[in-house]
């Protein structure tokens, strides 16, 4: 787990910083507090690995504070002043964060972090059980956002290239993101998704019909079952089959 830090001298956008850091599997909360001094003191006595920072605070702004450490952790920077943008770069900042952002551009700032640690620790990588959360939803980047997804609403999955399609529910066009299909298999639940082809990985309680080579979701939606996943989805039918 990454050890991070919540620094806001504001105690709403301080709360507003420990729940989201609190919904990332990734991250675990070492701190919060409301003044760099604060924060200073706390990082003498505990490890920290990253910290959220807000600029403009009293006495000593996030800025001067970061270039007071001798060997600052990764940092996020926090302001709702977008002029500060550039000076915060300049201090080798991970990310910075616009106020007022949301869990989307949090889980982006999140996401550079981890990357930005595991490469500072090459044999410690996180260790994550599943990325899927305990609502059922698991966090996809697609386009320059990322967004929410309901594992109980993915009817299947496509892969084209190094892209994948994922199909859902009550959506006309497809979430396009840029990943592997066999980490997206080894993300989904087995119990609830199988890989039927070597370009789709299905949701099992979205079949209607089998009908021969193909599986059917609906009048429209007809998946190819390939020869070398055949067997494996002829044993999940032969166990949920009732009658000879």
């Amino acid at each position: 787990m990454i050890r991070v830090l919540a620094i806001d001298d504001e105690p709403l956008a301080l709360r507003q910083l420990v729940t989201y850091i609190q919904k990332v599997p990734f991250l675990t909360l070492a701190g919060e507090c409301r003044s760099a001094a604060e924060a200073r003191t706390l990082m003498e006595q505990d490890v920290v690995d990253a910290i959220f920072c807000d600029i403009h605070m009293p006495d000593l702004s996030g800025m001067d504070f970061v270039r007071s450490l001798p060997a600052p952790p990764l940092i996020v920077f926090t302001t709702a002043y977008s002029e500060y943008a550039l000076e915060g770069y300049s201090v080798n900042a991970v990310d910075y964060l616009l106020k007022p952002f949301g869990m989307n551009d949090f889980l982006r700032a999140a996401l550079k972090i981890q990357e930005q640690y595991n490469l500072r620790h090459p044999g410690q990588p996180q260790q994550q059980s599943s990325p899927v959360q305990s609502d059922g939803t698991i966090f996809v980047k697609t386009d320059y956002r990322v967004v929410r997804l309901a594992i109980s609403d993915i009817r299947y999955v496509e892969g084209m290239s190094e892209y994948l399609k994922i199909h859902l529910d009550g959506q006309p066009r497809p979430v396009v993101t840029l990943l592997s299909m066999k980490k997206m298999e080894d993300y989904l639940p087995p119990a609830r998704f199988m890989r039927i082809h070597r370009s789709y990985i299905v949701n099992l309680e979205k079949i209607q019909e089998v009908n021969k080579n193909r599986v059917i979701l609906d009048a429209d939606t007809y998946l190819p079952i390939g020869d070398l996943y055949r067997e494996r989805f002829n044993d999940y039918l032969s166990r949920n089959f009732l009658g000879k």
